[in-house]
């Protein structure tokens, strides 16, 4: 006697998860890698790697990594301080922790812009130190982190707030001080769902354009990010240099999101749990 099916309708589940996916994904990355394939191998070269482009990719790349390693410490700090301690206003601010998901990019591009401006709030001050915020990388960089920080926050909650105190407990009765309870007893678990969020965040950096657009200043070769450069090119009706540029920033976006998935997969929590 075979087993019951745990859900039924699974052929049909099925076949509509794969429906569903393919016109929202595979279809429309397979359209963009055929229409790359149309193109001269010479042109798509010369769009896809030339010194404006790959100077793109390395900005891009290396604000959204920062970005997203910052959000992995400061959102394992916020939603410890949610999870494991009561103050006034703690709902009020765990709402707020949202607000870029709910938040138009661009409103919070402008935002970010006035903010730090070299006559904004904080910008004046940062300026009278020397320090340049708005059309820099800096401004870049803070504007992922603001728009990434939610990612990170929203994966690890929930895994503190299931961890069992008893294991903390017994570390304490073996004489484990707090931060090596903290060291060899929490963070190998919560190392898969920070990995996550850090993978969700630096994907979202990657692929970010409204935000980023007002305070980075969009000039080639310091401070224009890759989406800026594909919007360019399409504005200028040069399609196939667009998909050259988005066909090499979504290889390595894949690599890059495959990789530190492996990664999560090879950490001491996620070998626990399996």
């Amino acid at each position: 006697m075979s087993a019951p099916r745990l859900l039924p309708g699974f052929r049909l589940s099925l076949g509509i998860t794969l429906t569903g996916l393919s016109l929202v994904v595979l279809i429309p990355l397979a359209a963009l890698a055929l229409h790359g394939l149309d193109m001269d191998a010479d042109a798509f070269v010369q769009a896809a790697f030339s010194p404006r482009a790959l100077a793109t990719y390395q900005l891009t790349l290396r604000t959204a990594l920062v970005a997203a390693v910052i959000n992995a410490g400061l959102g394992l700090l916020v939603a410890w301080s949610f999870t494991r301690y009561r103050f006034v206003g703690r709902r009020l601010l765990d709402g707020l922790v949202d607000l870029p998901f709910a938040l138009p990019t661009a409103v919070a591009g402008i935002a970010l812009t006035a903010l730090y401006a070299p006559t904004g709030w904080l910008g004046r001050p940062l300026a009278a130190l020397g320090i340049n915020v708005a059309f820099t990388p800096l401004g870049i960089t803070l504007a992922l982190v603001f728009i990434g920080l939610p990612f990170v926050v929203r994966t690890v909650q929930p895994v503190l707030e299931a961890l069992d105190p008893a294991l903390e407990e017994a570390a304490a009765t073996l004489g484990a001080g707090r931060f090596t309870r903290f060291r060899r007893v929490i963070l190998p678990l919560l190392l898969p769902a920070i990995a996550t969020g850090f993978t969700l965040a630096l994907a979202r950096g990657l692929g970010e354009y409204g935000s980023v657009i007002f305070i980075a200043g969009n000039l080639p070769h310091r401070t224009e990010i890759t989406a800026f450069l594909i919007m360019s090119h399409l504005e200028a009706f040069d399609d196939q240099a667009a998909t050259a540029v988005a066909l090499v920033m979504l290889g390595g976006s894949l690599v890059l999101l495959v990789l530190f998935n492996r990664l999560a997969l090879l950490s001491p929590g996620r070998r626990r749990a399996a």
